[in-house]
């Protein structure tokens, strides 16, 4: 087989580029920022510039700097470009429209896949970073309609302290067990306050418990990672050598 060189990149095999904003946590395994989730190469690239506050104010004078990194990643070779914080869907269009690679900046993305596969009259169980920024525009952008929206049930862990202090005040620590506690509390309290259909994990932290939420609450549970994985699976296509 003969291979050929692409101009300017250095380095090959990472199909999926992920744009990471600026959120000094202790990224652990199971996290979209931890190399180690995957198991398939990434490559991550940082968004200048972008702190939690500007992603959760749904700052738009961000894109430019968003659409820096993500062509970045592009001459880097990668196939497909996500990215770390669902509130990253305000600039999902924007973007998808001038890199001309696939684009799925926001774990919300999945909203309407997961409306299709539960009952019309079930809702999806979303837990959130913060409730109060998860706005009917970020929700939009993200292609979830106005009726949609309407079968949400939304929690937010802005009132947990352990994952505030580690995510929003960046203190440099992090207790995965006070989190996990904190996350699979809400996820109850949403099943039993809701007729739930499946529970989506919005945030890019919460990943490394989605296998403790589905234990709690028997229910079906996306994430980022869920997200990736899928796309990752359609631009890197596997052969089949079984037999009959």
């Amino acid at each position: 087989m003969r291979y050929e060189v692409r101009k300017g990149q250095v380095s090959y095999g990472e199909a999926i580029g992920i744009l990471l904003i600026e959120n000094y946590v202790p990224f652990i395994p199971g996290d979209v920022a931890n190399a180690t989730t995957y198991r398939y190469p990434v490559r991550f690239q940082r968004i200048e510039g972008s702190s939690v506050e500007r992603l959760f104010s749904g700052d738009l004078s961000l894109y430019e700097k968003v659409r820096k990194a993500a062509f970045e990643l592009k001459r880097e070779g990668v196939r497909a470009v996500t990215g770390d914080c669902g509130f990253l869907a305000v600039h999902q269009q924007q973007l998808a429209d001038e890199l001309l690679l696939p684009v799925f900046l926001s774990s919300l993305m999945q909203i309407p896949f997961i409306s299709q596969i539960i009952g019309s009259r079930q809702k999806i169980g979303i837990l959130t970073a913060d409730s109060a920024s998860l706005s009917s525009q970020v929700l939009s952008s993200a292609g979830v309609s106005l009726d949609l929206q309407k079968r949400l049930a939304v929690r937010g862990l802005e009132d947990s302290v352990p994952f505030r202090q580690a995510v929003v005040e960046e203190t440099g620590f992090l207790d995965a067990s006070e989190i996990e506690q904190a996350v699979v509390l809400r996820a109850l309290e949403l099943k039993q306050e809701n007729s739930i259909g499946a529970f989506l994990l919005e945030c890019s932290l919460l990943p490394p418990y989605a296998a403790v939420v589905q234990e709690a609450v028997g229910l079906p549970v996306f994430d980022y990672v869920t997200m990736i994985d899928y796309v990752y699976s359609s631009v890197v296509k596997r052969r089949f050598d079984g037999f009959m």
